[in-house]
């Protein structure tokens, strides 16, 4: 595979960029070699500078459902351009997406647009204290919900990725308020609601940063009754996975309905949006009905609104939702039996158009038993993937994603270079 453009821009970049990208992962720390720089994209495909085509599974880390350059997305978005960028006014495309939002997601009346996961979830919590009185959340070790001090511990795959435990220039006075429990262990839940400053509990409903990990049935069922309970909020952090397992959340499908809703990724269609929503007791805390304050000059932008718009729609209409699980079933398979007939330990996990696999032979259902993971064998797979035209997250900890466009032939393209990669991780390993 060649890259030498790769690495000429790599080199131009170091010095005025910070380690010539604008995104941690994007390094390509934890696979070693040098990041590969984009040129296009169409469809499916996704094109580097040195000309070499892959099959997309990281999707701008989830936001091209609908693959790259829709049509449908595409014309729309040309045609709201030709009428400005921004305004810092409202527009009716604020109140169309609104409808959208809050019409796929039960319990939720009102949405406040952002522009970005990491803006949604601060704002989340902010107003989770704004509505309780209190001071304290709790959330759980793995489960990234952006690049906020008081969220910035235990963070899941770019802190993993990096081994970087959390942040410097992060004072202990931002993380004071910050618990943190096990995904899929109630009772480490538990021992923190000894504490009565408790103001929400936030979650990945589908975590997606230390890999693909489901909550189980009960703990989920637990979770909600402690909460409501205990007169916390607990709010969802579907960034992710929201529209990605259904049209509307991974919630649902799981049985619960959260207090509050942080969303993103999908709902901008490749353009920098983000939101969280509740019901009216809840959102009318937020300014200018309420006292807890938050506000952007872009926020609600008419071209990324038109974006989002655009792409919820057509998703809609598609309901691609029965072939991704037929897609992600398919691939698991092929990742288990090219494993089995290698001699590798394997684990897939996968929900709705998120998939990953484990190098390990520990079933993986949180943190923990993520990182039991070989990650050298990662590396080898990871590498061979790319020199076979797949285009992956450069993390073990990262989920892949699913695309409307992918086709048949993308499909058993992928197969192919499964088989190849396994087979090359044998060859360097099972000596």
């Amino acid at each position: 595979m060649k890259i030498d453009k790769s690495i000429e821009l790599y080199t131009r970049g170091k010095k005025n960029l910070v380690g010539a990208v604008n995104s941690p992962v994007r390094a390509f720390k934890s696979v070693g070699g040098v990041p590969i720089f984009i040129d296009r994209a169409k469809g499916s495909k996704i094109f580097d500078v040195d000309g070499n085509e892959y099959v997309d599974m990281v999707l701008s880390y989830g936001p091209m459902i609908l693959g790259h350059r829709n049509s449908t997305v595409e014309k729309t978005v040309k045609k709201y351009m030709k009428n400005g960028y921004t305004f810092g006014a409202s527009t009716k495309g604020e109140i169309i997406m609104a409808e959208l939002v809050c019409d796929a997601f039960p319990g939720m009346d009102k949405v406040r647009f952002v522009n970005s996961g990491t803006e949604a979830v601060l704002s989340a919590i902010r107003l989770a204290r704004a509505f309780t009185g209190k001071n304290k959340i709790i959330k759980f070790a793995g489960c990234y919900h952006g690049h906020s001090d008081a969220l910035l511990v235990a963070a899941g795959s770019g802190l993993a990725t990096l081994s970087i435990p959390g942040s410097k220039g992060v004072p202990d006075e931002a993380v004071k308020n910050t618990l943190i429990a096990e995904f899929n262990n109630i009772k480490s839940v538990e021992r923190h609601l000894r504490n009565d400053d408790v103001a929400a509990i936030i979650i990945e409903p589908i975590a997606g940063n230390m890999g693909v990990i489901q909550p189980s049935a009960k703990f989920i069922k637990e979770l909600k009754e402690l909460t409501k309970a205990s007169g916390i909020l607990l709010i969802a952090d579907e960034v992710m996975t929201g529209f990605r397992s259904q049209f509307g959340g991974a919630q649902e499908l799981l049985g619960f309905e959260a207090d509050i809703t942080c969303l993103g990724k999908v709902v901008g269609g490749g353009f920098p949006v983000g939101a969280y929503g509740a019901r009216n007791e809840i959102m009318e805390m937020v300014a200018p009905l309420g006292d807890m304050y938050q506000a952007g000059t872009l926020s609600g932008n008419p071209i990324a609104m038109s974006c989002g718009i655009a792409t919820l729609k057509e998703l809609k209409n598609q309901d691609p939702y029965k072939d991704f699980e037929k897609t992600a079933a398919f691939l698991e398979r092929e990742m288990k039996m090219a494993a089995k007939a290698n001699g590798i330990d394997l684990q897939v996990n996968r929900f709705g158009s998120m998939i990953n696999p484990f190098f390990t032979k520990t079933r993986v259902v949180d943190f923990k038993t993520a990182q039991t993971s070989d990650t050298d064998k990662f590396k080898t797979f990871f590498w061979k993937m790319m020199e076979n035209g797949v285009f992956l997250p450069p993390s073990q900890f990262e989920s892949w994603f699913l695309s409307t466009a992918m086709t048949k032939r993308d499909i058993y393209k992928v197969r192919s270079a499964i088989q190849i990669a396994m087979k090359a991780v044998a060859n360097k390993f099972n000596k």
